[in-house]
Parts: C-alpha cells; structure tokens; sequence
C-alpha cells in the first residue's frame, strides 16, 4: 500500500481524475449556484440548466472509455482535457446564459468522458493492484469534487466574480495535459502498447482451435494405425 502511495503514477492518475471527476462532481453540485448567483435564475430554472449540462457527463462516460479503448487513454485524454481547458477560460469570461449553457455542457461532457478514460489506464499500470489503485484514485476525485466548490465559492466571496475560480480550473486542466505530455514523451507509453481488446480473444481463440485440431488428427492417426494393426492380423488367422 506504502509503495503504490508513492509511485508517481498514482499521484499522476489521482491529480488525473480530481480534474476529471472531481471537476464534474464539483460542478454537478454548484452549478444551479452558478447559474442562480451569475444570471438571476430562479431555483427551478437554475436546476434545470444545470440538469441539462450534468446529463451530458453521466451519458457519455462510457463513451469515454470505449474511446480510449480504441485511441489508447493517453491520447484521448489530451484531448479531453485541452477541450475542457478552452471550454471553461471561455466560461470564465462569463458570456451570456445562452452561451455559458452551451459551454458548460461541452464542458461536463468532456469532464464525463475523461472518467473513464482515466480508468482505462489504471489497470494497464497496476495490473495486481488493480482494486487498491482504483480506491486511491476513487478517493482523490471525491477529495477534488469537495474542493472545487469550496474554491468557486470563496474566491467568488473575495473577488465578487466566478471568473478566478473558473479560470484556476482551465489552469488545471492544462497541467494535466502538460503532464501527460510529459509522461508520454518519456517512458510511459504502455497504453499504445497493448494490444486492442479484440485482438487478445482472437488470438486464443485461433490458437484453441488450432490446438483441438491438432489433437484431433493425432487422435485419428493413432485410430487409423490401431485399425490396420487388427485388420492385418485378422488376414492372418
């Protein structure tokens, strides 16, 4: 437990998912907050906007993994994440509701999608520790959804303005990219490694059938020379 507390892949792919998760998590609770304090809606309405944007990251998760299956996570990361960055300095500029509804929703959909992206990796690099490594990545999202609205909250306080918060989120998701560069450039490429999910079953399902058809000509062969055996001693009597 002590030694994967220290791999840096799992303060890389904890950071990875308090941005992805914790991000969606923490917006999923202070969006209709947002929306009420930023644009004067009423609680009905800001519910229903920040329903709207919070469906997008809950319905395109999977697709997010399934992605990364085909892309490898790494890169589908990079590119979730840049999304992400652009879509929220834009939101932090705090356009119209019209425009921070359309922003927010790409935004949540990146941030959905992300989660399993980051889950497709972390089985690849702690392949016996796959359930501890998950609950300490688990965690540090739960940790990141607490602090983001604690953070939108106070600096709105301080400033009279979401436009810090929200551009300390762009902020971090660029060094999430910056990082996955980083670990890319370097010796962390066993994502693109592996072989695509398909190719594992295949394989062994042709070396299967291969195998049977072996044993099973051998079996015929033994039966053909048991029969010639007995018919030969059978012409002799």
């Amino acid at each position: 437990y002590v030694r994967l507390l220290r791999s840096k892949d799992t303060l890389l792919f904890s950071f990875l998912y308090s941005v992805t998760f914790g991000g969606f998590v923490g917006f999923s609770s202070y969006l209709s907050i947002f929306f009420h304090d930023q644009y004067n809606l009423n609680a009905i309405d800001a519910g229903v906007f920040a329903t709207f944007c919070i469906v997008a990251g809950s319905f395109f998760r999977p697709l997010g993994g399934y992605l990364a299956d085909r892309i490898g996570g790494v890169r589908m990361l990079m590119v979730l994440l840049t999304s992400a960055s652009a879509t929220m300095i834009s939101v932090a500029q705090l356009p119209p509701l019209n425009i921070a509804v359309v922003l927010l929703f790409a935004t949540m959909l990146f941030l959905g999608m992300g989660n399993g992206s980051v889950f497709q990796l972390v089985p690849l690099r702690f392949p016996k520790q796959i359930g501890l490594a998950t609950g300490v990545v688990g965690a540090a999202g739960g940790l990141g959804g607490f602090l983001l609205p604690l953070t939108l909250g106070t600096l709105r306080d301080i400033t009279g303005s979401y436009g810090l918060g929200l551009g300390l989120f762009s902020l971090g998701g660029m060094l999430a990219v910056f990082l996955l560069r980083t670990k890319r450039a370097g010796a962390w490429t066993y994502s693109e490694r592996v072989a695509p999910p398909m190719l594992i079953p295949s394989v062994t399902l042709k070396a299967g059938v291969y195998a049977s058809g072996k044993a099973i000509r051998q079996r015929y062969q033994k039966w053909s020379r048991s029969s010639e055996s007995y018919e030969i001693s059978k012409g002799k009597e």
